[in-house]
């Protein structure tokens, strides 16, 4: 166990403020995510050194596209999670603490040094924090991404989009680039499908963004569920909407990833979302004004592809997660020397 970094005493219990949960956590007991735990009026992490999933994965799988195209990342991940979500595609690490409770937080033994060890001696790029939610694990992130930041490896946070201003302000010295996960643009979805609300997620997203981390978004488009017209346009304007941060990036340079739904978990009964309605999200994004829009978990007509916001030339032309074709020349496009919001090199 590892004394957590983000709480306080609060009404003679402990209040986590690593997620916008905000867990009040009594003796004995753990929070939402089932992993933080009350001990003595303490709050520790039961995941801290006990890594899931540690992988070597091509950048484009997290997915981002505009974050040094075409390099590995290792990535890892813990049980546990402060969302429930009925769709979750890894829910046998994000929900195993709250199924099988102690019994179900484990994990390969291993220290962040060692992680940060074995990335340089496989000459890896990035370190990526993902699979279930990284605010539940943030010590064993925190620890790993520092030691990781001086020897020259970038840190990719993939989340849900939960993290509060205090965790963010914690993580921003050492994450580079960051994929939050804006699931519906309903509140309604939110509470009933993630056990979670929106608000929070919309504050991360336009914090992170102020705050100037690399952002990408990813909706994974559920059929019945967020997929209607009226929805996906407000995802659309939402980040279209972002003001300009410090790095002079607005929010229609912010990559949108739309996601292909697959059965599972607890919606195994809801169909794969049809070929039509991600054409239709791809031209609803690009019809608010996003000049970056991508379609995900299926190869459709070049929608992996990234084009110049103003000749419309291929830049980078991609088959799923990889990279056939790069030619972004010092971050412009070579035809007409338009500047290409990204991290290139």
């Amino acid at each position: 166990m590892k004394e957590c970094y983000l709480y306080e005493k609060k009404e003679g219990n402990v209040q986590c403020n690593a997620c916008s949960q905000r867990c009040i956590v009594v003796e004995g007991k753990r929070g939402i995510c089932g992993v933080r735990k009350n001990v003595k009026g303490k709050l520790y992490s039961l995941v801290y050194g006990k890594a899931l999933g540690l992988a070597v994965d091509p950048i484009e799988k997290k997915p981002l596209f505009h974050f040094l195209p075409g390099s590995s990342v290792l990535s890892f991940g813990t049980v546990g999670c402060n969302f429930r979500c009925e769709f979750c595609q890894n829910y046998e690490m994000s929900q195993a603490a709250k199924e099988l409770g102690e019994k179900g937080i484990i994990g390969e033994e291993i220290s962040p040094e060692e992680i940060v060890n074995y990335a340089v001696k496989n000459n890896v790029e990035c370190i990526a924090y993902t699979y279930n939610e990284p605010a539940v694990f943030l010590e064993f992130a925190h620890d790993t991404a520092k030691l990781a930041k001086e020897k020259g490896i970038k840190n990719i946070y993939v989340t849900n989009g939960y993290e509060t201003k205090e965790a963010l302000e914690l993580m921003k010295p050492f994450i580079d680039a960051i994929n939050i996960d804006l699931k519906s643009f309903n509140d309604e979805f939110y509470k009933k499908l993630c056990g979670a609300r929106l608000q929070p997620v919309l504050d991360t997203i336009k914090l992170a963004h102020e705050m100037g981390f690399w952002l990408e978004i990813t909706t994974l488009i559920i059929p019945e569920e967020n997929d209607s017209e009226e929805e996906l346009t407000k995802i659309a304007e939402f980040i279209v909407s972002l003001e300009k941060n410090e790095k002079g990036i607005s929010g229609k340079n912010i990559p949108w990833h739309i996601s292909r739904f697959f059965p599972m978990y607890k919606m195994q009964q809801t169909s794969i979302t049809p070929e039509p309605k991600l054409r239709e999200a791809y031209e609803i994004g690009k019809k608010v004004g996003l000049n970056f829009v991508y379609v995900g978990n299926i190869a459709l007509d070049g929608k992996e592809n990234t084009n110049c916001s103003k000749c419309n030339e291929i830049l980078i032309k991609r088959v799923r997660y990889e990279i056939k074709e790069n030619k972004i020349n010092n971050g412009a496009c070579p035809k007409c020397q338009t500047k290409i919001n990204g991290v290139w090199k």
